[in-house]
């Protein structure tokens, strides 16, 4: 058997095994909900939000895939992006469960599903395309009142932006994939050039940009502490047969540094890493591809375990507890000392989602 070959197996087994695991209904022992973007039969999409009991709280159609959350930092406020290449985003109401604004995307543009509220929630950010390139821009929008407008757009820092995050500061690091793609074909791997770029939030102005190694590495998805620690997780675009470590740590003006792991333990994720949670002690990551989730040590960057979780999507971090998703329903608690605690509901996920008033 080729080595490919018994790695996918390995996988394969993973998932095997989490279908046997034992799942309960967990008790809600405080206030909060999970709003993220769902499926539904008939190939239909919404906006979802479930108690942390399981239960449905309500849900909202979408027109397409829904991705990346964005919720405002003081009013019940946020916004759902569609999946790149998206058409629109959709401001709701997240207590009550109303669709306040689908802004279409402009003109020969696509969203490439992430986004990010200031500080004071007046502004709004999020990664955009020019679709016959791939041009990255950073689309700047104004709340007012329940309404978005476009008032600024950034440019000049790469192709393929993905996810975006405000940082303790105020200011923007933005995962900058580097790809070329027309539709989700990527185009130009023999010369893609990803980065992990931090912008001035007032005007777009490249602060610091780091890139990794391998350029193959598509730096993609983001967490970022309250002391100003930036995690990334990457898409492997270069051989098949190989299995880089795809999680980075990284502070301003220092080199990133990847997580622990060996090449087995990077090969269950097959190439792609979807969200991640940070606490002071743990760093979790979810990996749909690999049917799993993994779990380090945050000081020490140590791998403590890779656990079988079928089509691993969200995942939100609260204080000491980490919450992640799945595709078929699935949702692990994870405790302050690392221990999970699974239970199943109807409702299935998409790659993110956001943990509202825990």
């Amino acid at each position: 058997m080729q080595r490919r070959q018994f790695l996918k197996g390995l996988s394969a087994a993973g998932v095997l095994c989490s279908l046997g695991l034992a799942g309960c209904a967990l008790p809600a022992r405080r206030r909060g909900y999970l709003v993220g973007g769902g499926r539904r039969d008939g190939g239909r999409y919404v906006v979802q939000a479930l108690n942390l009991d399981g239960s449905l709280r309500y849900e909202l159609p979408l027109p397409a895939r829904g991705h990346g959350m964005a919720a405002h930092p003081t009013r019940p406020l946020a916004v759902c992006h569609a999946r790149r290449p998206g058409s629109y985003l959709a401001l709701f109401n997240h207590e009550q469960g109303r669709l306040l604004q689908v802004r279409e995307v402009d003109p020969e543009r696509h969203y490439y599903g992430h986004g990010v509220f200031s500080a004071d929630g007046r502004r709004l950010y999020t990664t955009e395309g020019v679709r016959a390139t791939s041009e990255g821009i950073i689309g700047v929008y104004a709340l007012e009142g329940e309404r978005l407008t476009k008032v600024n757009e950034f440019t000049g820092f790469g192709l393929g932006p993905h996810e975006i995050r405000r940082l303790p500061d105020g200011n923007l690091v933005v995962g900058v994939g580097g790809v070329h793609t027309q539709g989700r074909e990527p185009l130009n791997l023999n010369t893609m050039q990803p980065s992990l770029t931090y912008l001035d939030a007032r005007n777009g102005r490249i602060l610091e940009q780091r890139g990794l190694a391998d350029r193959h590495l598509s730096i993609r998805h983001l967490a970022v502490t309250a002391d100003g620690e930036v995690f990334t997780g990457q898409q492997y675009r270069g051989n098949p047969d190989d299995y880089p470590p795809l999680i980075v740590r990284h502070r301003r003006g220092r080199k990133l540094i990847p997580l622990g792991g060996e090449p087995l333990d990077w090969a269950r994720f097959n190439h792609y890493i979807a969200s991640i949670a940070v606490t002071d002690d743990y760093i979790a990551a979810t990996s749909p591809p690999g049917n799993c989730y993994g779990l380090w040590h945050r000081h020490s960057g140590e791998l403590i375990r890779i656990a079988p979780l079928p089509d691993a999507s969200g995942a939100s971090a609260d204080q000491d507890q980490i919450w992640l998703g799945s595709g078929q329903g699935g949702i692990s608690q994870l405790n302050a000392n690392g221990e999970e605690t699974r239970f199943y509901s109807p409702w299935q996920w998409d790659n993110h989602w956001s943990l509202i008033g825990a």
